[in-house]
């Protein structure tokens, strides 16, 4: 009798899980495309966050917002993955990764395909403040999810935006 209740406990648990995953599956996509190397698909980058967040779901205290947990979860999972690529010896792949974002040709698409390619050269840490940023984080939400003070996070947003701004000019 025990086991069932188990059973459908388990089944609760991953129900809930996969309407989680559904939710922010898009925020997820998000920071994974801004990892994407060469080594480092999104699909490979997509799944181990995902892993990470299911090891780590039951863990979840409520604490902070469920967004704030994904996306820590979600950036340490990128960033220790690229960490690891780099330790691996260069393999030459034959498969080009298609690209998440839509394949329409309109000028916004363009722009914002220009403004991921200019993040993509930045540092780990600025990558992933100008990315909370543009999900619209408060600047509270991006110091809690870097462990950076406010004042901090201010700083380096400006900075970032000045840096893309001269990547700008100088294409």
């Amino acid at each position: 009798m025990e086991q069932s209740s188990t059973k459908v406990n388990d089944s609760n648990v991953e129900q809930q899980f996969m309407s989680l995953i559904r939710e922010y599956e898009r925020v997820i996509y998000k920071v994974c495309y801004l990892y994407t190397t060469k080594d480092a698909t999104l699909s490979d980058l997509y799944q181990d966050v995902v892993l990470n967040l299911w090891k780590a779901f039951p863990k979840f205290r409520g604490e902070c917002k469920m967004s704030t947990w994904i996306y820590r979860i979600a950036l340490n999972t990128c960033i220790s993955f690229i960490r690891k690529a780099k330790n691996v010896p260069e393999i030459v792949t034959l498969t080009h990764e298609a690209d998440w974002m839509t394949e329409e040709k309109d000028e916004f698409t363009e722009l914002l395909r220009e403004l991921y390619r200019m993040i993509n050269h930045l540092g780990q840490l600025d990558k992933s403040i100008i990315l909370l940023y543009l999900e619209e984080k408060s600047y509270e939400e991006i110091a809690e999810i870097t462990g950076l003070t406010v004042t901090n996070v201010a700083t380096k947003i400006s900075r970032i935006k000045d840096k893309l701004k001269k990547m700008k000019k100088e294409d």
